[in-house]
C-alpha cells in the first residue's frame, strides 16, 4: 500500500523527504502527483523535516473547557524562558484523551491532566534527546454486563456457531435485538448485516487480493471531540471486538476484516495486536468456515489511520484503504453493496461487534430489556466535560443525561450548576440545563433537535460562554472538513469568520440570519455528515441560549465575560 509505504518512510527519517518521495514513485510506477497528493492530505505525514520537540495541546471542546488555551499560552511561554529554540508548541485537533483534559502530546506520547509544570521535565529531556517517556496508565478493574463470559472462555459464541452451523440464525437475533449501529448513525445491525449477506460480488482490476469476495470493517476511527468509548472498549475487551468481527465474517460470506484505528490509540492498536496474534494461534478452530462448507482462507489485521477525523466518514475510511484522500463518495451506491474496491463491505464501529456475543450467548429478548424509555439495550456513553468523575459508563440506553451526570459523573465540578450539556458529541449541538431529563436514545433526542450521536456526552458548567464553546466546535469541523464540496469547504469558514466578528463585539443582527442561510445550504447540500453537522453547534445555542446571543450582538457584551479576555 502507499499509505503503508509512506509511513515507513516517515517513521525512517521523522517526514517524507523530497527524494525519498520520487523514488517511492520510481519503485511503484504511482505518479509522483498522486503520492504527493496522498501525502499533503494527512495531517500524520509530514513533507518538512520537525523540529526536534513538538508540542501539541489538545484545543477542543473537553480540553477548551478544561482551560486548554491557558495551558498553550503558558507552555508556549515556558518554552521561550527556557529558551529552547528547538521545541515547537500548537494546537491540535482532539487526541481522544477527553477524560484526562487537557491533554497534550510530546513528539507524539500523550500525556492527560497536563499542567505547564507538569510538562516541564518533558520537555526539557526531549530537547536534550532522550526518549519520551509513556505516562504510567492506571487500571480500574470493573465488571461489564457486555463480557458475557463469567466461566468460559472467550470465543465460545464463535465456536458454538461452528460447531452447530448457526451462523443463519445470527441475522434474525441482531434483528429481534433491537441493536442499532452505535458510531452515530444509528442504522439497525441486523439490516445492515443481511444488506452485505445477500449482495452480489463482482471483481475489481485493482483489488489487490482478487480472492476476497466481501470485507467486513470495525471502524475505531472515533476522532470526534468527546468521544473515547470505543478506545476503552478496546482496551478491556479487544477480544469481543474481535469475535464479533470474525461472526460477521463467517455470517456475511467475507474472506477479510480489518480493524481501522485512529493513530493516536497507538497503546489500543498495540492491545489488539497481541489478541490478534492470540486468535491466530487459535487457528481452525475460529478461522474457517463451518465443517459442512469448504474451508476457506481469512485475514484480519489492523490499520492505522493516517489521521484526520473525516476518516471516520465510512465511505472516506474506504479511500484511505484504497490509498487515496480521505474524501467522502457519493451515495449512493453504499458500502454495504458497493463498499472496498466495489465489492460487499460491512462497516460497524467497536462498541456494535462488542455486543454481539452477549446478545447471542443471552439472547435478543435479554438485550432489548435492557434498555428505558422505549430504547433497547445498554449502550457505552463517553462522559466528559465539567463533570467530576469523567469516564466511560455501561448503562441502559434511554438514561435521562442528568442520572448520567449526577449519578455516574459525580456531578459538576467547584459546586457549580450545570448549564448545558452535549448528548452526543460536538455534532449534536448543545442543551440547556433545563432539559437534562431528556432520555439519551435515538427517538427521543431526534424529537428535541439533537441527536444521540457517538454516545458522548459533555457536562458544561454556568460560567461557560456558549457563544465561544460554538466557535470553538464550528472551528475543529471547518479544520477537520476535507475541502471536497464547497458547501461544507466554505461555509464552515464563514460561520467561523461571522461568529469571530460577534466574539470581538462587531456582529449585527443580519449575521445570525446569514448564519441560519448558510447552515441550511450545508445541510442540504454537503456531501457527508461532516458538512450537514457542522452548523448545528451554533444553531443550537442561537435556539437554547438567545439571551446570551442578543448580548453579544446588540450590546456587544459577553455576559460570562470570557470573550475579549
Amino acid at each position: 500500500m502507499l499509505i503503508e509505504e509512506l509511513k515507513a518512510i516517515q517513521h525512517k527519517h521523522g517526514y517524507l523527504p523530497r527524494e525519498e518521495l520520487y523514488a517511492l514513485s520510481e519503485r511503484t510506477n504511482v505518479p509522483l502527483w498522486q503520492i504527493h497528493g496522498v501525502a499533503s492530505f494527512y495531517p500524520h505525514f509530514r513533507l518538512q523535516p520537525p523540529l526536534k520537540v513538538e508540542v501539541k495541546v489538545c484545543a477542543d471542546v473537553s480540553c477548551h473547557l478544561r482551560d486548554a488555551c491557558l495551558l498553550s499560552r503558558q507552555v508556549a511561554a515556558e518554552v521561550q524562558q527556557l529558551g529552547l529554540e528547538s521545541v515547537a508548541v500548537k494546537e491540535v485537533s482532539c487526541l481522544g484523551r477527553c477524560d484526562g483534559a487537557p491533554a497534550a502530546s510530546i513528539n507524539g506520547e500523550i500525556y492527560t491532566d497536563v499542567t505547564a509544570a507538569k510538562l516541564r521535565p518533558l520537555l526539557l529531556a526531549a530537547a536534550e534527546g532522550k526518549p519520551v517517556r509513556r505516562q504510567r496508565r492506571h487500571a480500574h478493574p470493573v465488571t461489564l454486563v457486555i463480557n458475557p463470559y463469567d466461566d468460559a472462555p472467550p470465543y465460545s459464541t464463535l465456536r458454538w456457531l461452528m460447531e452447530s452451523n448457526g451462523f443463519d440464525g445470527v441475522i434474525p437475533a441482531l434483528k429481534d435485538s433491537g441493536l442499532r449501529g452505535m458510531g452515530g448513525a444509528g442504522f439497525p445491525t441486523g439490516v445492515k448485516w443481511e444488506i452485505v449477506r445477500n449482495a452480489p460480488t463482482r471483481p475489481h482490476p485493482l483489488d489487490p487480493e482478487p480472492h476476497v469476495r466481501k470485507y467486513v470493517i470495525c471502524n475505531a476511527d472515533e476522532s470526534e471531540p468527546g468521544t473515547f468509548k470505543d478506545r476503552e472498549i478496546l482496551r478491556a475487551l479487544p477480544h469481543l471486538v474481535l469475535e464479533g468481527m470474525l461472526i460477521a465474517m463467517h455470517t456475511v460470506g467475507a474472506q477479510k476484516g480489518i480493524v481501522f484505528i485512529r493513530h493516536e490509540y497507538y497503546r489500543e492498536r498495540e492491545i489488539l495486536e497481541r489478541e490478534l496474534r492470540r486468535v491466530k494461534a487459535l487457528g481452525s478452530k475460529v478461522s474457517v468456515t463451518p465443517a459442512t462448507l469448504q474451508p476457506q482462507p481469512f485475514t484480519l489485521d489492523v490499520f492505522e489511520s493516517p489521521g484526520g477525523y473525516i476518516c471516520g466518514e465510512e465511505t472516506a475510511l474506504l479511500e484511505v484503504l484504497e490509498d487515496k484522500r480521505a474524501e467522502p463518495r457519493n451515495k449512493p451506491p453504499f458500502p454495504g453493496t458497493h463498499g472496498l474496491w466495489g465489492k460487499p463491505t460491512l462497516i460497524n464501529n467497536v462498541e456494535t461487534f462488542a455486543w454481539v456475543p452477549a446478545i447471542l450467548v443471552r439472547g435478543a429478548g435479554w438485550f432489548k430489556a435492557q434498555g428505558l424509555n422505549g430504547a433497547a439495550g445498554l449502550k457505552f456513553f463517553a462522559l466528559s466535560g465539567h463533570v467530576r468523575q469523567p469516564g466511560v459508563y455501561e448503562v441502559p440506553l434511554g438514561i435521562p443525561a442528568c442520572e448520567l451526570i449526577f449519578r455516574y459523573g459525580g456531578g459538576i465540578m467547584k459546586r457549580k450548576r450545570l448549564k448545558a450539556f452535549s448528548p452526543g458529541g460536538a455534532s449534536s449541538g448543545f442543551l440547556p440545563a433545563s432539559m437534562a431529563d431528556v432520555p439519551l436514545e435515538f427517538r427521543a433526542l431526534a424529537q428535541v433537535g439533537s441527536m444521540l450521536g457517538s454516545g458522548a456526552v459533555v457536562a458544561i458548567a454556568e460560567g461557560t460562554c456558549m457563544l465561544d464553546l460554538a466557535l470553538n466546535v464550528v472551528r475543529f469541523f471547518r479544520n477537520e472538513s476535507c475541502g471536497k464540496c464547497v458547501p461544507c469547504r466554505e461555509g464552515s469558514q464563514q460561520i467561523v469568520n461571522l461568529l469571530q466578528n460577534i466574539q470581538r463585539g462587531a456582529g449585527k443582527r443580519e449575521d445570525l440570519d446569514l448564519i441560519a442561510d448558510i447552515a441550511e445550504a450545508m445541510q442540504l447540500t454537503s456531501i457527508c455528515g461532516l458538512g450537514q453537522a457542522a452548523p448545528l453547534p451554533i444553531l443550537s445555542v442561537i435556539r437554547h441560549f438567545k439571551e446570551e446571543i442578543d448580548a453579544h450582538v446588540l450590546r456587544g457584551e459577553c455576559p460570562t465575560g470570557v470573550c475579549g479576555r
